[in-house]
């Protein structure tokens, strides 16, 4: 593995929970895994007033708590927290940035960076411009003569919607080039999701049949056990659409239905991905009733306990339409998958945390082994488990022992925990350090997330301007509302439910 130059890694945020519960145990694992650059420093900074040494007390805490792969050795730990150091600041002050410059340039020194620098923004992105316009303003983005570099972070969500994204990107781009803006999307740093690309461009046996030759449908679940907890005022102006549909599950339609890269590289796969979502069949404001179903969870007893809905959640107002559950039916208007629908469905308080692709595959054209009490869909099903219990399942017929020919489904399955490795490295593990080597490929583009939200843009206004359009109910623990089933047209034909593990 080809190791990071060194570099300063500023995080802007730094005493928010990201830092604590993602930020910091994933450069923790780099470091004992010795992918983290040979020196380095990471430079925490906002407006909380930290010292270094209790800034590291702080992430010494954070450690202790939120990392869970082994036990922290606490003389490694020492070693880590050496290279931590904290500036408070205040991202709207622009003076501050020019202490900033200041302790970068003396930080500089000491690792011998040459001015590699990395600046995460684990902020709130109405914050986004405004560093990255101050970073602008003291020289911190410029890349010199080519030999050193400057890469800028930012986490989701990229805009409100298809103006203020455009608006986003437009700022962003007066002061940082597209090569340095990595648009963070954890999903995208999910081993299993990566996998989807192994599965289908090293395998010749399964990339002949992805395509409307072979496949009937596809389905793209991520389910959450949980409620909005206490982010409930915050979700409220997002909902299910903008908060996972734009972009984690959008992304992994594009991994699932892009073409073949020329090769593996940055560009040449992003490419691929942005044709997918500019193929996407737009959603006409009349079909949106029709193609699109939004749910709200309702109370219930679960076990004897009463568990609150949306609607009674702290922040959430008493009349809000705000969707905690959306599903919806849609098309690639592209060769291979013309005619093919993808469904796609997310939600709270479902009966179970997994995020899963199923494709699901045509029936055979003369099914000579079915009869009145057999189901008319497909045996022939490939489920890809996201997470969590990694893994992929390939579901076929086969004949049940004794007489006659009745049809048993079967599974052929596959889990990362029978490969005997230790556990999959994290999504923003995987990510901090591509980000450190320069490689983007699993990082979204300007143009990527403006298609995106030019798909979804429209069907958010439609919910807007008709009232008449339906939230639907569904009780705490169930797969959402009932009418989220009649997507599907095909007689016997529903939503793959997952079970809590993969079969």
């Amino acid at each position: 593995m080809q190791k990071p130059q060194n570099c300063i890694l500023t995080i802007f945020g730094a005493s928010g929970d990201l830092t604590k519960r993602k930020l910091m145990p994933a450069l923790f694992d780099l470091f004992l895994r010795n992918f983290m650059p040979e020196k380095f420093s990471v430079l925490g900074t906002g407006r909380t007033k930290f010292s270094d040494d209790s800034f590291r007390e702080s992430m010494l805490e954070a450690l202790n708590k939120y990392y869970s792969k082994q036990k922290v050795d606490k003389s490694m730990v020492a070693q880590f927290l050496k290279n931590i150091y904290y500036l408070p600041t205040d991202s709207k002050n622009e003076k501050d940035f020019e202490k900033l410059k200041s302790r970068l340039d003396e930080l500089d020194h000491q690792v011998q960076s040459n001015n590699n620098y990395i600046y995460y923004l684990a902020t709130s992105p109405s914050l986004f411009e405004t560093i990255s316009k101050n970073l602008g303003n003291v020289g911190l983005q410029l890349q010199g003569d080519g030999t050193s570099w400057k890469r800028i972070v930012l986490e989701k969500p990229f805009g409100y919607d298809l103006k203020s994204a455009t608006s986003l990107n437009t700022n962003l781009l007066k002061n940082f080039t597209e090569d340095q803006i990595y648009r963070i999307d954890h999903y995208l740093g999910k081993e299993t999701v990566q996998n989807i690309l192994a599965l289908r461009f090293s395998n010749g046996i399964f990339e002949p049949l992805w395509n409307r030759n072979y496949i009937h449908h596809v389905e793209v679940t991520a389910a959450e056990s949980i409620g909005v907890e206490d982010r409930g005022g915050y979700y409220d102006t997002s909902g299910a659409l903008r908060d996972m549909v734009q972009n984690h599950l959008l992304q992994v339609v594009a991994t699932v239905a892009m073409e073949p890269p020329s090769k593996f590289e940055a560009n040449a796969v992003r490419n691929e991905k942005v044709k997918i979502f500019q193929s996407l069949s737009p959603i006409d404001p009349e079909n949106v009733v029709k193609q699109v179903i939004r749910g709200q969870y309702l109370p219930a007893v679960i076990k004897g306990e009463k568990i609150a809905g949306y609607r009674e959640e702290k922040g959430v107002p008493g009349n809000s339409k705000t969707e905690t559950f959306v599903a919806m039916k849609f098309y690639i208007d592209s060769w291979r998958w013309a005619g093919v629908p993808f469904f796609v469905r997310t939600g709270k308080r479902l009966p179970t945390r997994v995020t899963e692709v199923v494709i699901d595959f045509k029936n055979t054209p003369h099914s000579l082994f079915r009869n009145e009490q057999t189901s008319s869909i497909s045996d022939n099903q490939l489920v890809i488990r996201i997470q969590p219990d990694e893994g992929i399942s390939l579901k076929f017929g086969m004949k049940r022992p004794g007489t006659g020919f009745n049809i048993k489904t079967v599974d052929m399955d596959f889990h990362y925990s029978d490969l005997g490795t230790d556990s999959l490295p994290e999504a923003y593990e995987r990510l901090l350090l591509d980000c450190m080597l320069g490689d983007a490929t699993l990082y979204a583009r300007a143009d990527a997330v403006e298609a995106c939200w030019e798909f979804v843009t429209p069907i958010l206004e439609s919910w807007q301007e008709n009232p008449e359009i339906k939230v639907h109910g569904y009780p705490v623990g169930t797969w959402g509302p009932e009418i989220a089933n009649d997507l599907f047209v095909d007689p016997g034909e529903c939503w793959y439910n997952p079970c809590g593990e993969l079969v």
